[in-house]
């Protein structure tokens, strides 16, 4: 009897696209867009790491900015190891996200986005009020199968984050990362660059936490819920060792 072999051969992958989000608006200027150059770009060996010890997924990478309006920095998707992050400035405008929605919404619609891909990740980073009316993009994004299905993760940099467009984006306060200083910034960035990794883990080994907090394990998340729980431990708000010599500047 013949087995059947897969389209690809045996040891296909399947595509996960990790998206970073990056506010450019006038606010991130200085030591904040400064922060995340450095951090994103020093999570890439890692995450090359990762992905080529994992035979289940294809990782692939890609990088949009925005303010008065969104842009793709990074054009098409490109596999983890081929890309390279290319320094963003902060330009003085404004915290538009409706944009950055409606261009997630078209690269999540099949086609492009290939059926059979894993749930993509989407990690928006942001330090200020929204200024446009994002509300209905934003809903329209969450109403796609791949919207619903992706890993929406934001981290809110400063006091004068947008919490509640964050947390309307994400779905759940929890995948809301506040940060408030240099350090913190670079922490979340480098948990965020570990998410596809978790991702991508076969379903049946993905831990999840009962309500008595015991480890179990099951087979998929709930539909239309990001999977808090097959995603590693959550950066903590303890202080940092080295907290006390955090200059003024690294304050937001």
């Amino acid at each position: 009897m013949t087995s059947m072999v897969r389209p690809g051969g045996a040891l296909a992958s399947r595509p996960l696209h990790f998206f970073w989000i990056i506010d450019c608006s006038g606010s991130m200027q200085g030591t904040k867009i400064g922060t995340v150059n450095n951090a994103i770009r020093d999570t890439l060996p890692d995450m090359c790491k990762s992905a080529a010890e994992n035979p289940n997924a294809q990782l692939l990478i890609r990088a949009m900015k925005f303010s008065d309006d969104a842009q793709w920095i990074t054009p098409n998707a490109v596999e983890v190891e081929n890309f390279h992050w290319t320094d963003l400035e902060a330009d003085g405008g404004m915290t538009n996200m409706g944009e950055v929605f409606e261009l997630l919404t078209r690269e999540l619609t099949m086609p492009p986005m290939p059926q059979r891909a894993l749930p993509p990740v989407i990690v928006m980073l942001s330090d200020g009020q929204a200024t446009d009316s994002y509300r209905k993009p934003l809903e329209k994004l969450l109403s796609m199968p791949w919207g619903k299905k992706s890993v929406r993760i934001a981290i809110a940099i400063g006091y004068d984050a947008d919490f509640d467009a964050l947390k309307k984006f994400t779905g759940n306060s929890e995948l809301v990362i506040e940060v408030n200083n240099a350090p913190k910034l670079v922490k979340a960035i480098k948990w965020a660059s570990t998410i596809a990794a978790s991702v991508s883990a076969p379903a049946s080994v993905q831990p999840q936490t009962s309500t008595a907090g015991t480890s179990i394990v099951t087979t998929a998340p709930p539909p239309n819920v990001t999977p808090v729980a097959i995603l590693p431990p959550l950066p903590d708000d303890d202080e940092d060792p080295n907290d006390a010599d955090i200059n003024a500047d690294d304050v937001f």
